[in-house]
């Protein structure tokens, strides 16, 4: 490792940044939904048995968003172009047909009600590719920018924010949030009564799950101010990380169990991003981020302690969101709710309600919640609500909240509407299309439905075991070569080995969950 000046020369490197603009991010993010275009056009129109194969896995899905925070970091729009034509062109393929179809997604008139022996007591979650594959493209983007930053070829502009601004990289803590919010919708939806449990012993249990990545942050700690890796310590504090971070919004969500029997998630999400805000602005919390000295343990991780409030608010936010998104129904929680309060609740006839899953509904929904987000993100940036300043991830204000919120609707309606246009299934067509393929189904083969593409299904699988290797390969890199002074040649070289190596490792656990 080099000596202190190059030290200091790095986290140099990565500060003071101001951030880019809304509309270069969500350009660059689109080539994520570009490359899964480009992939079903290829799966719809051609027999080419190789895209389920590591190699072009890698290269149709992994590749071009390298490229869109590199090479292309600056010209998102020409990358677009390189990945829709051939896909535009496939389109003037005619599709092919395959496969049989699924009992999960045609359902014969006369097929007869299970009973009450053999019905489920929660309805049935069917996989949703577009979940896997939003969550997959989440997390690679943060495991490549988390060593892309420290080599020139990744502009200054996508680095996170020192204070105020928005890049790309902002953008990859608070979405990890988010995910993580709609993952922990899956017990709320499989056993409903777990909401009215007894809050303490849910807490307990929580604490435990979340242990391991506590100790996985206090290890980060050591292993940083040991090695005298560098840090920007503006980013959470001297002792804070994200592990830290992500530990604790679950067991907060626990405490909220109770209250959230009687009131909508959201409206709970909202009120605690407007009281974070509150606490920013009206008891100066913000000027105690940005000007009180560090002299006690408190004021030496103020970033990490003052923000936690705000990215529990983007929990809440995510667990709305997979409360509509992952249940068959999105009302199927509202319905839940009633229940609970009545104390009615009845898991077997909700499930039978509710076993087939109806995206054209859940699309719907989620287009409100997504003007919803990007308007009251708007209407803050308007009115100064957020301090007048804007966007702070530092801080985590009202503004950033909404943000997050925004870009991940946006970008999980996105992947969910092309699944629905490519693999279209009885639930997202008209009521004479699932008439005429429910007549001739036994006659004439239909065409294969969304599944989650292999490499992305395994990155999925084990997020957070992946998320750890990538950490731990970019801290080896970094005290192994002087990021800073490679060329963008050498540079595009290791980036291009260390993602292929992540997905090399997400390939090999596949079919293996590993619990941290």
């Amino acid at each position: 490792m080099p000596g202190n000046s190059y030290k200091d020369e790095k986290e140099a490197f990565v500060s003071g940044m101001t951030g880019s603009t809304v509309s270069h991010i969500n350009l660059l993010s689109s080539v994520a939904l570009a490359s899964i275009f480009l992939l079903y056009c290829a799966q719809t129109r051609t027999r080419l048995s190789s895209l389920t194969s590591l190699p072009l896995s890698w290269l149709l899905l992994v590749f071009p968003l390298l490229l869109s925070m590199t090479i292309f970091a600056n010209w998102p729009a020409a990358l677009l172009l390189l990945i829709f034509a051939p896909g535009g062109l496939l389109l003037l393929i005619q599709r092919k047909e395959s496969g049989t179809p699924l009992p999960s997604n045609l359902k014969s008139p006369t097929t007869p009600i299970p009973s009450s022996q053999t019905f489920p007591v929660a309805p049935r979650m069917e996989p949703l590719p577009s979940f896997t594959t939003y969550r997959a493209h989440m997390l690679l983007m943060t495991c490549l920018a988390i060593l892309a930053v420290d080599f020139p070829i990744f502009p200054r502009s996508l680095v996170k924010c020192e204070t105020f601004g928005v890049s790309l990289m902002d953008i990859g803590v608070g979405s990890f949030v988010f995910s993580g919010g709609v993952v922990s919708a899956i017990p709320l939806i499989k056993t409903p009564s777990h909401l009215a449990a007894p809050t303490f012993p849910k807490m307990l249990r929580a604490m435990r799950k979340s242990l391991p990545i506590i100790l996985l942050g206090l290890v980060r700690v050591l292993l940083v101010k040991g090695t005298e890796y560098p840090e920007h310590v503006s980013e959470y504090g001297v002792h804070w990380n994200f592990f830290i971070t992500l530990a604790l919004v679950p067991i907060m969500e626990v405490m909220l169990h109770p209250v959230m029997i009687h009131v909508s998630v959201t409206a709970i999400g909202i009120v605690v991003a407007i009281f974070q805000q509150l606490l920013l602005s009206k008891f100066d919390l913000s000027h105690y981020v940005l000007d009180a000295p560090r002299v006690d343990l408190i004021s030496a991780n103020k970033e990490g302690i003052v923000s936690l409030p705000g990215y529990f608010s983007i929990h809440l936010l995510g667990l709305t969101t997979g409360l509509l998104l992952l249940p068959p129904s999105p009302s199927y929680f509202r319905r839940i709710q009633r229940s609970l309060q009545t104390h009615s609740l009845n898991d077997r006839a909700l499930a039978e309600r509710y076993a087939v899953r109806q995206n054209g509904k859940t699309a719907t929904e989620l287009s409100g919640y997504l003007v919803l987000w990007w308007a009251l993100m708007g209407l803050c940036s308007l009115l100064k609500l957020d301090g007048g300043n804007g966007v702070s991830r530092r801080m985590v204000n009202i503004s950033y909240i909404f943000w997050i919120c925004a870009y991940n609707v946006s970008f999980i309606l996105a992947y969910l509407l092309l699944d629905m246009v490519f693999f279209p299934s009885p639930s997202t067509t008209s009521k004479t299309e699932k008439k005429i393929n429910q007549n001739s189904a036994s006659l004439h083969p239909i065409f294969s439905t969304a599944i989650p593409h292999p490499l992305l299904d395994a990155i999925n699988q084990n997020g957070l075991v992946v998320f750890l290797v990538a950490n731990i390969a970019t801290g080896l890199i970094n005290l192994t070569i002087p990021t800073m002074y490679t060329s963008d040649f050498w540079a595009m070289v290791i980036l291009c080995g260390y993602s292929y190596a992540i997905c090399t490792t997400a390939w090999v656990l596949r079919g293996v969950r590993l619990r941290l």
